[in-house]
């Protein structure tokens, strides 16, 4: 009964996208998932380059 009661969302997720989505309009909203994930991951390696590098060079520290 556990692992019903732990598919069960899984399945009604499924069920509400297959009844109200197209393909295309999923396809297109995984993607500009995708595009925003990638965005906000460069976003934060070149905040992270930026940072290693003012630590490795002292930051402005006299």
């Amino acid at each position: 009964m556990k692992t019903l009661l732990r598919f069960f969302p899984i399945a009604l997720v499924a069920l509400f996208m297959t009844l109200f989505l197209t393909s295309c309009e999923a396809i297109g909203d995984i993607f500009k998932t995708g595009v925003w994930t990638g965005v906000i991951l460069v976003i934060a390696g070149i905040g992270l380059v930026i940072w290693l590098v003012s630590r490795l060079f002292g930051g402005g520290r006299s």
